[in-house]
C-alpha cells in the first residue's frame, strides 16, 4: 500500500476546508456581469454571484485612456463581496425566466450608451450569456441597473476607506453624496460596504456628520 506524507494529507484537507467554507460548490450556479465604459473610472469592472449571495467584485482600467492609476484616481478593487439572499434570489431567477440569457438581450435601438453590460450564467442546469447597451426587456434593463448600481457602492467603499486614510475632511462631502445616492436608489445594496461604514460610525476622529450618516446608512441596510 502507497503511504501518503502527512504534509499532503494536510494539504489537502486544507484545500477542502477553504473549499467548503466559501459556501458554494463547483457545480452550483453562478452568475458574473461583466461591465465596459471607456468613459468612466473605472472602464471596467466584473462581478461574480452565487445563490447564496456570496460573490467577488473586480475593477480594472485595462483599455481605458491613459492606462495607469492616478493619484485622483478611485482605488481599485479585488475583494470578495456579500450582497443579500433577496438579490441573489432575484438575480438567478431572472437567469432562469430568462433562457440564462440566450434569447438575447440588445435592444439596437439608438439611445445614449451607458456601458456595455455582459450578463452570463453557468451552472447544471444550463448555461449562456448576451451583452447589450439598453434592453428592450424591461426585466433585462432593470436588472443591469441594479447591478451598476450595487457595483456604484462597492466602489464608493473603496474610495471611503481610501478617504479615511488619506483626506479626512473629504469625507464629508463624500459621505454627503452616498446618503443622497442610497436613497435615490443610484447606489444599492449598502450592506456589501458595511464595514467601512461600521468604522466611521465609530471613529471619533472623523466629524460628527460622517459618523451620524455612516450610522443611518447601517440602519438602511438592515431593513
Amino acid at each position: 500500500m502507497r503511504r501518503v506524507s502527512l504534509s499532503r494529507v494536510l494539504l489537502l484537507a486544507f484545500i477542502v476546508a477553504a473549499w467548503a467554507s466559501s459556501g458554494f460548490a463547483q457545480s452550483d450556479p453562478a452568475f458574473k456581469i461583466e461591465f465596459s465604459n471607456p468613459g468612466l473610472d473605472p472602464p471596467h469592472w466584473t462581478m461574480t454571484l452565487y445563490p447564496n449571495g456570496a460573490g467577488h467584485f473586480r475593477s480594472d482600467r485595462a483599455g481605458s485612456p491613459g492606462h495607469g492609476q492616478r493619484q485622483s484616481d478611485p482605488p481599485l478593487i479585488d475583494r470578495d463581496i456579500r450582497l443579500t439572499n433577496a438579490f441573489a434570489d432575484r438575480v438567478f431567477f431572472l437567469a432562469q425566466k430568462h433562457k440564462f440569457f440566450n434569447s438575447g438581450c440588445e435592444s439596437h435601438l439608438k439611445v445614449a450608451f451607458e456601458g456595455w453590460k455582459r450578463l452570463s450564467y453557468s451552472g447544471p442546469d444550463g448555461e449562456g450569456f448576451c451583452e447589450f447597451n439598453f434592453s428592450r426587456d424591461a426585466e433585462i434593463q432593470d436588472l443591469g441597473d441594479s447591478l451598476v448600481a450595487v457595483a456604484a457602492t462597492i466602489n464608493e467603499g473603496a474610495r471611503l476607506e481610501n478617504l479615511l486614510l488619506h483626506d479626512r475632511l473629504g469625507l464629508d462631502r463624500e459621505m454627503e453624496f452616498v446618503s443622497e445616492a442610497a436613497a435615490s436608489g443610484r447606489l444599492q445594496q449598502i450592506g456589501a460596504i458595511r464595514a467601512i461604514l461600521q468604522r466611521l460610525a465609530g471613529d471619533d476622529s472623523v466629524l460628527d456628520r460622517v459618523r451620524k450618516r455612516a450610522a443611518a446608512l447601517l440602519a438602511m441596510a438592515e431593513k
